[in-house]
């Protein structure tokens, strides 16, 4: 297993402490701190595993599968955390993991076909935006600048969900003309 792929399932690894820091009852007030910390490191493994396998020629079908799957486990993850902490509204987690769910049929179609389907800009700034949010989310400071940082990350990465999706299906609609 190469570096990129390790990267990857280290990730991957990295969801469960992140949930239990993020509600351990021994952790309380640090616990929010650990699991903040848990999701920057495994945030930036996306953006090293990437950079490293392109770099290197390090490419793997292991990896073009695992790293999409890691990224949306994590995401999820964390959405369905904020919702169950009231910090996010259930109805916005819906939309942001139904695009997920939509964007991976679509790979699958597009994989039957032999097409690969890579990440666009869009969905580069939608997945930065996304974890911004959800850090700020998580650190919740009761300062109201801070605040209105969580409901603007919030609405951006909501936007960027939707603009990403409708930007995919656009570009790749010939993906699903070749299913009728």
């Amino acid at each position: 297993m190469n570096l990129p792929n390790k990267l990857t399932m280290f990730r991957v690894i990295l969801i469960p402490f992140f949930v239990f820091f993020l509600f351990a009852p021994n952790f309380t007030e640090n616990g929010k701190y650990i699991a903040t910390g848990v999701f920057i490191i495994a945030s930036l493994t996306d953006l090293f595993d990437g950079k490293i396998a392109r770099k290197y020629n390090l490419v793997t079908n292991f990896g073009k599968f695992m790293d999409p799957l890691a990224d949306k486990l994590l995401v999820c993850s964390a959405l369905i955390c904020l919702v169950e902490m009231d910090r996010l509204s259930a109805w916005i987690a819906i939309i942001i993991i139904s695009r997920e769910f939509i964007i991976s049929g679509f790979r699958l179609i597009a994989a039957e076909q032999q097409i690969v389907i890579a990440a666009s800009y869009w969905g580069k700034f939608k997945t930065t935006f996304q974890m911004l949010m959800i850090i700020v989310l998580i650190l919740d400071f009761e300062h109201a600048a801070f605040q209105m940082l969580g409901v603007v990350l919030t609405y951006v990465s909501l936007a960027l969900t939707v603009i990403s999706l409708a930007d995919y299906l656009y570009k790749n609609r010939d993906v699903i003309k070749e299913q009728r």
